[in-house]
C-alpha cells in the first residue's frame, strides 16, 4: 500500500484514529503525571481535548485538507485543557496555517506543516522546558524535515519510532522524570496519537496501553515522586470570545505577574487563557475587560495533588476528589461542559420507532424547528439506569466520588432513574442531588457544585450547600403561544383560547420544592420582559449580591440581549450571565417563542 498525498478525507479520519487512540491512554497518562505539578491529570487533560477534535471531525465532510487541519486546530482550542492541551492547540494552529487552503497535502508538505507547529508552539511559550512535550514535537518534525521519504506509509512508521525515542529520553532531559522513573506524560500523549494514526493506516485495533508502559526500566506500576510545593495553588483556565479581543502578547505581558505556567491562546474571535496563580478572580476580572467571559475555573493543585497522592505526599491514584453529572436537560453550554469535565447523560426523544439523545443525535435547535412543523413532535423520556450508569462509569474513572445533579423529580422519572443507578454502581461513592429545577436553573446549580468540587470541597458540604441554594433561588418563563402547553395538558382549552385572543402572556415559575405555579402576567411580548424580571426580584432575598443568571429560549434567540441589557442594569454589568437554548424536555411543553430566566443566589 501506498499513501502519496492526503487530502480532507484522508486526513480526518487519521486525525479521529490519533485522537481516539489517544484517549484510551488516560489512565496510564495520569498515572505517571508528575510534571510540571504531579496531580493526576495530564490524560484527563488531553482527552478532554482530543475529544473535542474528535467531536468536531466526526460530523464533517470537508473534502479540503487544509479546512479539516483549520477546523481539527479550532476544536483543540475551543477544547483545550491543561498545559497539554493548550500546547497542543498551539501547535495545530501553526500546523494548519501552514497547509492553509490546500486540498491535498504531500509528505515533503506534511513535515513542512509539523516544523510550523513547532514554531508557533515555540513563539507562545515564554520559558519552553526540554524533555517534555515540546521536544518530542520538535524531534518528530525534525525527522519528518529530513526523511525524504515521499509515501506516507513508511513516513508514519519512521516518525513513530522517531518519537518513541524521543520519549525514552525525556527522563534524561528532566530531573524530576528520572526521579519518578517515567517518561513524560505529555509527550506520551502526543506520542500515541501518532501511533493511532499508524494503527489506522495498517488496520489495526485502538486500544489501551497495558499499565506500566509510561515506566522506565521497569519502575513499579504507581508513579513514586515526592510532592514539590507549587509556587501557586490554582491551575486557572478561561476562554473569552469578543470581535476585538487584545493579541496573545498584550495579555500575556498583562497575567505575566499575576502566575506561572501562563499559556495565551487568541485564534478569531477566542482568547484561551491557561494559568497557575493565587487569585483567579483578579485573572477572571481582567479577561471580562477585554471580552465576554465565556467559561472559568479554578482547579485546587494542592488538594488534587493530594487525592491522587494518599499517603506519605506519594502519587498512588491518579484521579481526582470528585466528579460532577448531569443530564442534558440542565441545557449547559458544550464550552462549559468541556471546560470542566462535567459529564452529561442525554435525555431520550422518541419519534415513532426511531429514538434520538438530546445533544448528540438532535441538537436543541433542530428539536425547536421540529416544534412549527405541521407532524408530530418526537416525545422526550427520562434516561434509564443503564444511561445513568454508563455516565457513572466514566465519571468514575476520574473522580473517587461522583455527585450527579438531576433534574426535578416533581417533572420527570429522570431521579428515579439515578437512585436506582447509584443503588447498582459500585465503582465509587454517588452523590445524588435532586435539583427541583430545569433547564439552566439546574445547569446554574450543577456549576456551583463542580466549581466546588474543583477546589476539593467534599460531596456532603456540596449537597449540603446546593440546598441551601436552592431555597432562595428559581427559574421563571413564559409563552408566546398556548398551543404547547394545551397539547401537555398544562393549562385548560378555555384559558388558552382567552389567553390568545387577549395577547395575555402568563408567567410561570417553579418553586423551591418543584412546583411550577402561576406567578404573573403582563399583555404582549415587551411587557412580559419587564413584568417577568420584576416577578424574579420580588423572589430574590432582600439584598441579594452574589447573583447568577440564565437566560433560555425556544427558538426566540433575540430575546437574549434585551434581557442581558436590563439584567446588567439592574444587577451589574459584570453579573455573571448564561444564555442557552432550552432543552427539548422543556421546550416541548412551553412551544416556540418562550423564554426564561433562571437565577441562584449564593449569598
Amino acid at each position: 500500500m501506498q499513501i502519496e498525498y492526503i487530502d480532507g478525507r484522508r486526513l480526518r479520519r487519521s486525525l479521529i484514529a490519533a485522537c481516539d487512540y489517544a484517549q484510551k491512554q488516560r489512565a496510564e497518562l495520569n498515572r505517571i503525571n508528575v510534571f510540571p505539578v504531579p496531580d493526576g491529570d495530564t490524560g484527563t487533560n488531553l482527552a478532554l481535548t482530543v475529544r473535542a477534535i474528535a467531536d468536531e471531525l466526526k460530523g464533517s465532510k470537508e473534502r479540503s485538507a487544509g479546512k479539516v487541519a483549520e477546523d481539527a486546530a479550532q476544536a483543540a482550542v475551543l477544547g483545550a485543557r491543561g498545559n497539554c492541551g493548550m500546547m497542543l492547540s498551539h501547535f495545530l494552529l501553526g500546523f494548519a496555517h501552514n497547509i492553509g487552503a490546500r486540498e491535498r497535502i504531500t509528505a515533503d508538505d506534511f513535515g513542512t506543516a509539523l516544523n510550523a507547529g513547532v514554531d508557533n508552539l515555540v513563539s507562545a511559550i515564554e520559558r519552553p522546558v526540554e524533555g517534555t512535550i515540546l521536544t518530542v514535537m520538535r524531534d518528530t518534525a525534525e525527522a519528518a524535515r529530513h526523511s525524504g521519504l515521499p509515501d506516507f506509509v513508511p513516513l508514519v512508521q519512521h516518525l513513530v519510532d522517531e518519537a518513541r525515542e524521543s520519549l525514552r529520553r525525556t527522563p534524561d532531559l528532566l530531573p524530576v522524570l528520572r526521579t519518578a522513573g517515567v517518561v513524560d506524560a505529555g509527550a506520551m500523549g502526543f506520542v500515541s496519537m501518532l501511533e493511532g494514526v499508524l494503527l489506522f493506516i495498517h488496520g489495526d485495533p485502538i486500544v489501551a496501553v497495558e499499565p506500566g508502559e509510561g515506566s522506565v526500566d521497569g519502575a513499579t506500576a504507581l508513579s513514586k515522586v515526592e510532592y514539590a510545593e507549587e509556587t501557586f495553588r490554582f491551575c486557572t483556565e478561561a476562554l473569552v470570545r469578543g470581535d476585538t479581543l487584545p493579541e496573545q502578547d498584550v495579555v500575556r505581558d498583562e497575567l505575566r505577574s499575576h502566575g506561572d505556567s501562563l499559556i495565551v491562546i487568541r485564534s478569531q474571535d477566542v482568547l484561551k487563557v491557561h494559568i497557575h496563580t493565587d487569585e483567579p478572580e483578579k485573572v477572571f476580572a481582567y479577561l471580562k475587560t477585554v471580552g465576554s467571559l465565556v467559561t472559568h475555573k479554578a482547579e485546587d493543585m494542592q488538594a488534587q495533588h493530594e487525592t491522587a497522592g494518599g499517603a506519605g505526599g506519594h502519587i498512588t491514584l491518579a484521579r481526582r476528589a470528585l466528579s460532577i453529572v448531569t443530564d442534558s436537560s440542565s441545557d449547559l453550554s458544550e464550552e462549559i461542559v468541556r471546560a470542566h469535565g462535567i459529564h452529561v447523560t442525554p435525555m431520550a426523544l422518541v419519534d415513532g420507532d426511531r429514538s434520538y439523545r438530546d445533544g448528540i443525535d438532535i441538537t436543541a435547535e433542530e428539536f425547536h424547528a421540529r416544534l412549527d412543523d405541521d407532524g408530530p413532535v418526537p416525545t422526550t423520556s427520562q434516561p434509564s439506569p443503564a444511561d445513568y450508569m454508563e455516565s457513572f462509569e466514566r465519571a468514575a474513572e476520574d473522580g473517587e466520588a461522583v455527585l450527579a445533579v438531576i433534574l426535578s423529580s416533581t417533572l420527570s422519572g429522570a431521579f428515579a432513574s439515578a437512585e436506582a443507578a447509584a443503588r447498582r454502581f459500585h465503582g465509587v461513592p454517588v452523590h445524588l442531588f435532586d435539583s427541583l429545577g430545569a433547564s439552566l436553573l439546574q445547569g446554574l446549580l450543577t456549576l456551583k457544585a463542580t466549581e466546588m468540587a474543583e477546589r476539593a470541597v467534599p460531596p456532603e458540604e456540596i449537597v449540603a450547600e446546593l440546598k441551601r441554594i436552592r431555597e432562595q433561588s428559581g427559574i421563571l418563563f413564559t409563552v408566546d403561544t398556548f398551543d404547547r402547553l394545551l397539547a401537555s395538558g398544562r393549562v385548560s382549552r378555555g384559558r388558552a383560547i382567552l389567553g390568545s385572543v387577549l395577547s395575555v402572556k402568563p408567567i410561570l415559575g417553579m418553586t423551591p420544592d418543584g412546583s411550577v405555579v402561576p406567578m404573573g402576567k403582563a399583555l404582549g411580548r415587551i411587557r412580559a420582559r419587564g413584568a417577568l424580571i420584576d416577578a424574579m426580584a420580588a423572589r430574590m432575598p432582600a439584598g441579594a449580591k452574589k447573583v447568577r443568571f440564565g437566560i433560555v429560549h425556544v427558538a426566540y434567540p433575540e430575546v437574549i440581549e434585551p434581557i442581558r441589557a436590563e439584567l446588567q442594569r439592574r444587577w451589574g454589568s459584570d453579573v455573571e450571565i448564561l444564555t442557552a437554548p432550552a432543552a427539548p424536555v422543556i421546550s416541548t411543553h412551553l412551544g416556540t417563542g418562550a423564554w426564561g430566566i433562571a437565577y441562584i443566589v449564593e449569598d
